[in-house]
């Protein structure tokens, strides 16, 4: 049990302290940490279904909004880019819309 969790404490090491925290994420959404804890542990116990469940922050990064904007792509979202307004409609002055029946 020590033999394995060494291992499985080397491998996240390694694997964490070489990428940032976009990095990070990206190989812990799909288990791919896991999958190399489970391969890196073979020859110890053959371990089957190897899930990371919980990640704990220990040093809080910097703030750099340079990065945070970079991260969010410049804070441009596909519907509030600017040039995609409607036509505008003519209607009457104090013009309201029918009442609905149902909604």
């Amino acid at each position: 049990v020590r033999n394995i969790r060494r291992k499985m404490v080397s491998t996240i090491t390694d694997d964490i302290s070489k990428s940032d925290l976009k990095g990070v994420v990206a190989k812990l959404l799909p288990d791919a940490i896991a999958k190399d804890i489970e391969k890196a542990c073979q020859g110890i116990y053959p371990l089957h279904d190897v899930y990371i469940r919980k990640v704990k922050v220990l040093k809080k990064p910097r703030f750099e909004l340079s990065k945070l904007l970079e991260l969010h792509g410049d804070g441009g979202g596909k519907g509030g880019e600017v040039g995609e307004a409607g036509q505008k409609v003519d209607r009457p002055e104090g013009y309201e819309p029918p009442v609905q029946e149902s909604v």
